[in-house]
């Protein structure tokens, strides 16, 4: 948030760090920006309380939210319970009354309170923040020592102009104007990347603020209404650190993200935070939208001028259906670009330190589905496979039994070696091994709950097995999912 004052040469706001490990947040709203706030406030060790008012729904992104993360949320008036070691309140219902009357609620309990786009309100900011936990990146010096903070005070002085001030009073005239005549996303970033780096911040420095505002008012007309654009990107296996330098960098420029349910959060929000964020994904056995219904909503949405990505697990070309959705922006004369990722397949072999492919055994590599042994004919591929090839099977656990006892019925040797990762490229993979004979325990291993690649062939028995555990081995504990507890009205929040 900018902070003007009226005063040309001091501070309305101090600048400080609240110290909130072993302390509560609480958030008060059911909308976007009470997501945003919690988003916000997940990047750190507090505790974070969620009441929606009374009559207030909470909206279906925060919901998942909440679940995903394992808090509680709770609906109703505010409560003593509430109030209960919390450091710091965000206020974010959306209407300007109810905002005031519940601020003026936490102020009598002597907690500091932000209300979302209130500044009157506020007893305090927040900070644009870049966060890569544990390190935050903001300024502060408590504990380093005077040496240190002098230093800093003098690089970052000299570093930023003395007219810093008169520019920020110039954009913070301007952004109601440019909220209103432009529309969010792209084109404001382009109006804003204009102001700051070019004719209108050098008329600031020489003090012509007179030309600035001149400048300010072309640029404002002359800003150009993007045209809509889609990316489809490869979010790879899950990991964060698997995904390419170019996916974070169309991330970092989308306006919406459409994201696969096996998308992990932590992936999603490398993308810009105030990225309108739409989960489209698909599980077995539900589906929050088809695949017809997710081809209309790329082709809306970049009509109307967003920039759009549509993160996929994976690569998008790699069972992705992108080519689906490729038709879908041809025919409507939509722009886009595929950003690849790392397949699971690939990034299974990696975990197991197994080669793909091996000079005098295996020459050729086979991508493809378990469910292409549902039918009556064999694959073309299941014949490959009796020729040396490595094959690796994208599939559920629920066919691994009648995969290999049919490719058994082919001709392929009982004995050929077979590996298994779940949640592969991820620091929580479960891997196992074996042979053929083997595949069918893999429905005994109930533990296993993500995404499962299994690689077939003589390569495989170059694999590392230290950190696999045999197929046959059956391990039953069972993960448990965080449960998404939302409390009633009148209902206590339990320790």
């Amino acid at each position: 948030m900018l902070i003007v004052t009226a005063h040309p040469t001091r501070l309305t706001a101090f600048p400080a760090f609240f110290r909130v490990d072993s302390a509560a947040v609480l958030i008060v709203g059911g909308g976007e920006e009470a997501l945003n706030k919690a988003r916000l406030i997940a990047e750190t060790t507090a505790q974070i309380r969620i009441v929606v008012p009374e009559g207030e729904t909470p909206e279906a992104d925060l919901v998942q939210f909440v679940l995903d993360a394992g808090y509680n949320l709770r609906t109703g008036a505010l409560q003593d319970n509430d109030f209960a070691q919390v450091k710091l309140a965000f206020v974010a219902t959306g209407d300007a009354a109810q905002d005031a009357k519940i601020a003026d609620e936490i102020k009598a309990r002597h907690i500091p309170v932000n209300v979302v786009d209130r500044p009157h309100l506020c007893d305090f900011f927040t900070p644009a923040l870049v966060a890569h936990a544990p390190v935050a990146v903001a300024i502060g010096t408590e504990g380093a020592g005077p040496v240190l903070a002098q230093k800093l005070r003098r690089e970052i002085g000299a570093a930023l102009s003395p007219q810093i001030g008169a520019l920020a009073q110039l954009a913070a005239d301007y952004r109601d104007k440019v909220e209103s005549t432009l529309p969010r996303g792209a084109a404001r970033r382009q109006f804003w990347n204009v102001f700051f780096n070019g004719t209108i911040t050098q008329a600031v420095e020489r003090g012509d603020l007179s030309l600035a505002r001149e400048l300010a008012d072309q640029a404002l007309i002359e800003v150009n209404i993007p045209a809509g654009y889609v990316w489809l990107v490869g979010a790879g296996p899950g990991a964060e650190d698997l995904l390419t330098l170019r996916a974070q960098r169309v991330l970092m420029q989308a306006d919406v993200i459409l994201y696969d349910a096996l998308v992990p959060e932590s992936v999603v929000t490398m993308g810009r935070r105030d990225a309108v964020r739409i989960p489209v994904g698909k599980r077995k056995g539900c589906h929050s939208k088809s695949q017809s219904e997710i081809n209309q909503l790329l082709v809306e949405l970049a009509q109307e001028g967003q920039r759009v990505v549509r993160l996929k697990s994976g690569d998008p070309l790699v069972f992705g259906r992108a080519g689906e959705e490729m038709a879908a922006l041809r025919a409507a004369n939509i722009g886009f670009e595929i950003v690849p990722g790392i397949t699971s397949a690939i990034a299974a072999a990696a975990d197991m330190q197994l080669p793909l492919t091996l000079r005098g055994v295996a020459s050729s590599l086979i991508f493809t589905t378990g469910h292409d042994m549902a039918g009556d004919i064999l694959p073309d591929w299941a014949r490959l496979a009796l020729s040396g090839a490595t094959i690796a099977v994208y599939m559920g656990a629920s066919v691994a039994a009648s995969v290999a006892s049919r490719l058994i019925g082919a001709g392929l040797h009982e004995d050929t070696a077979v590996a298994v990762v779940e949640n592969a490229g991820r620091s929580g993979r479960v891997m196992l091994h074996g042979l053929l004979k083997d595949l069918a325990h893999l429905e005994n291993h109930k533990e296993l709950r993500g995404p499962v690649m299994v690689i077939i062939g003589d390569a495989v028995a170059g694999a590392s097995l230290e950190d696999a555990r045999p197929l046959a081995q059956e391990h039953t504990a069972v993960q448990q999912t965080p449960a998404l507890h939302i409390l009633q009205a009148g209902e206590k929040e339990k320790a």
